[in-house]
């Protein structure tokens, strides 16, 4: 879905975010499979430095999903849940601050969220910010909604669920997000994204 705005990504800021992210996973020992599947987003907001993720599918199986992702500090990843996939979310180099609600967060307050905090059960009233540190990670059960974004400069995150369906199974709070970028072809892509295919 396109911004309604009007506001559209640039081929460029695709192309600079992935040298990024690249960059970034080299600096800190993360070495990619042969053939990673690339994945960027600025959630159809046309802002991909506000809203935005680089994200790389590094196994995609019938049983389970391994994503590695990427984001600079105040690149936010809009509120969201699944209805089916079952992950976690872990901070692999950096700091992701993660805000959590037990529902639409217009509509969960005086409830608690369930989660599991590097591997504790906790519960938190809904809409609490967990503050993940490198090797820190939280257990986000279906239907819980969740927010994140870097605190540190850049942040490495991993992510480890249930089987994958971006298409059908994100469901955000904003209704003009979309899960993938309209791009504007301003120089050639350096990789193709998952989204090009």
């Amino acid at each position: 879905m396109a911004n309604p705005h009007g506001d559209r990504v640039k081929r460029s800021e695709i192309n600079q975010l992935i040298q990024d992210a690249d960059t970034c996973f080299q600096r800190h020992g993360w070495t990619l499979p042969p053939t990673p599947k690339w994945d960027v987003t600025d959630f159809g907001l046309g802002d991909c430095q506000c809203w935005g993720l680089v994200l790389v599918n590094l196994a995609e199986e019938a049983e389970y999903c391994e994503k590695l992702m990427y984001a600079k500090e105040g690149m936010t990843t809009p509120a969201h849940c699944h209805a089916k996939k079952t992950e976690d979310i872990i901070s692999r180099y950096g700091v992701l601050r993660i805000q959590l609600w037990n529902g639409k967060p217009e509509a969960s307050t005086g409830s608690e969220v369930s989660v599991k905090l590097n591997g504790q059960p906790i519960s938190l009233p809904s809409g609490s910010i967990i503050d993940l540190h490198s090797g820190w990670r939280v257990k986000i059960n279906p239907g819980t909604y969740h927010e994140f974004v870097p605190l540190s400069e850049e942040c490495i995150i991993g992510e480890v669920s249930t089987a994958n369906d971006d298409l059908t199974d994100n469901f955000f709070v904003n209704a003009e997000v979309g899960r993938y970028p309209d791009v504007v072809e301003d120089e050639p892509p350096v990789i193709r994204l998952v989204s090009d295919l």
